[in-house]
């Protein structure tokens, strides 16, 4: 959007400032009327790399024999003090309860397996005799079987005090009860940033506006992004599979833009104002400039996010799906919904005001406040601040060299959680069992060569045991599994099992959940240059073609990876590491692959959009005839409380996933809050002004 057209546009909303407002009120209230039912309609599906090996054999395996249920939900029961399994007062009311669960529910589970029938007998209890589980098997896959596990979960006789059947204690443990875990976590985790977050930012926008209609409106626009992004995301779930991951990283990149989209709009039109405008100047000027800006951050973003299609991952692709949408449609209302009731309100946007912090500050307050201070210090030692500045931010990003990364686990839960307690109960007390085996799909192979493969296989170290038949020979496919005695040494034990040699017409395809992750990652990380190439490359495009200046599109970007790197550098020493694990109450270990992804482009693209924004102010100043650094010191003075503003209201957003009792959630929140406090202190307001006064002398 030209100046020009921004100001043509700004007056036509002006003049219809209440059909415009009306309008968007009512699209966006019937976007989120349709979208209420959007959390009953996400998934726990897309983790895994459609294109790899892993999933090609399971697919096959599972076309050919059925899903492998086993690992589904493991009922663990603990006897009585003075008791065993084997007693009769225990294992007659743990089996009749079992049999009665399978008569009760054929319609959800599909089988159940435990110690006291076959085929697990011995290997189902322990050596005393006083822990023994049971399998259940449930129908459907994916969120069909998150949901039957749902439906039977209070009928599984789950007790931590010896309330089961028998007097037994029961624990759950297996896929599913973790999958419920995570996905009920992200569920809360999004109410409690739409519930807690929105009054939270209202009390920050308070005292940055110093008045409650002010204040108000940038939390409008979030409020109004949440119901559009709500129904759009709901509208996507009938063509696409949204993960509820997904859906919370939507929620609070979206909701955060919104708001910070909305504070930038507002503050331009007081400034407006306070210059003596009238409002429908003031109207069409916000539009022109800080509209403008807005659209350009937006599609910075949006282009950003789009850079995940690379990937064949469902959960890092529905994250694009609805993102982008979301972005848009914050960075529209902001040109449209909200400068039109910025044109109703007029000088009444400072009503309902706190005199000490409504007094909206002139261009002369501006120029003689801190942030100009700050950035003419950091201008008359530019190379001293540039090299003590990127020597810090080199220092943040050493931890990067013990970067790991790890799939899907009941690790990510709380340490109290009960789905975790049991998974690593049942662990330690059956450590030849794995709910998540690795498998040998093997296709066309005859009895002696089955054999042979299945003796080299098993001398590979690291495994649980031998490989074991887990499905009888049909129509020539076999599958064998075992469990892998640590998931860290995955990547070792598989590609050995890969390279085991072939007998001739016979092929051999690894899986299992360890492999899946494993391919994931890999291929994740394989996909990482070309990512970061189209990050570089559109945010490089689109900030020439705003500044149309090539030296501030390749400083911007320079700015933006640094921010990165150092981010990177921060998680990598808090969740790997494990520094500040009891005090942030996470388990430390590898980081969730689909997380760095995220990570990536988000970062990436928010550290560009403050670029875009401070940028915008220093080529406004220029474009006025001012002298390089005085343009400089213009632009930091303008926009440095409002950036500093924008981003405290982020770091709240964050806050609110930052309690999360998910790690993952932790890792974007924390790994988000360092990036926006790197960005809008050290970097925009110290290490911009002294690079560009470099770049200009």
């Amino acid at each position: 959007m030209g100046e020009f057209a921004g100001l043509r546009w700004g007056r036509f909303v002006h003049r219809n400032r209440y059909l415009v407002l009306a309008v968007f009120i009512g699209v966006v209230a019937l976007s989120g009327w349709y979208g209420n039912d959007l959390s009953g309609r996400l998934t726990q599906e897309g983790w895994f790399d459609q294109s790899s090996e892993s999933v090609a054999a399971a697919e096959l395996a599972d076309r050919t024999f059925g899903r492998d249920t086993d690992g589904d939900v493991i009922v663990l029961y603990a006897a009585p003090p003075g008791t065993t399994v084997d007693d009769p007062a225990v294992r007659g009311p743990v089996t009749a309860h079992l049999a009665d669960l399978l008569a009760t529910h054929p319609d959800r589970i599909l089988k159940i397996d435990s110690y006291w029938d076959s085929p697990f007998s011995a290997a189902a209890t322990d050596a005393t005799r006083t822990h023994a589980f049971a399998s259940i098997g449930l129908r459907g896959s994916g969120t069909t079987a998150i949901d039957n596990y749902a439906a039977i979960e209070d009928h599984l006789g789950a007790s931590p005090t010896g309330g089961g059947p028998g007097g037994t204690t029961v624990q759950l443990a297996g896929l599913q009860p973790i999958a419920a875990g995570i996905n009920t976590g992200m569920q809360h985790d999004i109410r409690r940033a739409e519930l807690i977050a929105l009054p939270l930012v209202a009390v920050v926008l308070y005292f940055v506006f110093g008045g409650v209609i002010a204040a108000g409106l940038p939390v409008l626009i979030g409020g109004m992004t949440i119901l559009g992004t709500q129904g759009g995301l709901r509208l996507l779930t009938g063509y696409i599979d949204i993960n509820v991951f997904a859906s919370a990283v939507l929620t609070l990149v979206s909701l955060g833009l919104a708001i910070d989209y909305g504070l930038f709009t507002v503050t331009r039109f007081r400034e407006e104002l306070a210059a003596g405008r009238p409002v429908a100047d003031a109207t069409a000027r916000t539009v022109a400039t800080a509209g403008r800006t807005v659209l350009f951050s937006a599609a910075i973003i949006a282009v950003s996010l789009a850079a995940l299609f690379i990937f064949p991952n469902g959960v890092l692709r529905s994250v694009p799906f609805g993102g982008i949408g979301s972005v848009l449609l914050a960075a529209l209302l902001s040109v449209t919904a909200l400068p039109a009731a910025l044109s109703i309100l007029g000088h009444r946007v400072d009503a309902l005001s706190w005199k000490r912090f409504a007094r909206t500050r002139t261009a002369a307050d501006i120029d003689a406040g801190s942030f100009s201070r700050l950035a003419l210090w950091a201008m008359r030692r530019p190379l001293t601040v540039t090299v003590t500045i990127m020597l810090a931010l080199g220092a943040l990003a050493l931890p990067l060299r013990h970067i790991e990364f790890g799939g899907f686990s009941e690790r990510y839960l709380d340490r109290d959680h009960p789905a975790r307690v049991a998974q690593q109960d049942f662990d330690s007390l059956f450590p030849q069992m794995r709910i998540e085996p690795v498998k040998l799909v093997v296709v066309g192979a005859q009895p002696q060569q089955l054999g042979d493969i299945r003796h080299a296989a098993s001398q590979v170290p690291g495994l649980t045991g031998r490989f074991e038949p887990a499905a009888p020979t049909t129509d020539g496919i076999d599958v064998l599994a075992t469990g892998l005695v640590d998931k860290r040494d995955a990547d070792t034990v598989i590609s050995a099992l890969r390279a085991l040699p072939e007998p001739p017409g016979v092929q051999v395809m690894v899986t299992g959940v360890p492999a899946l992750e494993r391919d994931s990652i890999n291929g994740l990380l394989a996909g990482l240059p070309t990512l970061v190439a189209i990050l570089v490359a559109t945010a490089l495009a689109l900030l020439y073609a705003a500044f149309r200046s090539v030296v501030l599109a390749l400083k911007a970007v320079a700015m933006s990876a640094l921010s990165l790197i150092a981010t990177l550098g921060v998680l990598t020493w808090m969740f790997v590491e494990g520094h500040g694990a009891g005090l942030f109450h996470f388990t430390p270990g590898p980081l969730m692959f689909a997380v760095l992804a995220l990570i990536v482009t988000v970062v990436f693209g928010l550290s560009t959009d403050y670029e875009v924004f401070l940028l915008s102010r220093v080529s406004e100043a220029r474009a006025t005839g001012v002298p390089a650094h005085e343009a400089i010191r213009s632009g930091i003075a303008h926009t440095g409380s409002v950036i500093t503003s924008a981003a405290a209201i982020l770091i709240v957003v964050c806050g609110a996933f930052a309690f999360s009792d998910l790690v993952l959630m932790k890792y974007i929140a924390y790994g988000m809050i360092a990036a926006l406090i790197l960005d809008a202190t050290v970097i925009r307001m110290l290490l911009t002004p002294a690079v560009l006064k470099l770049i200009w002398r």
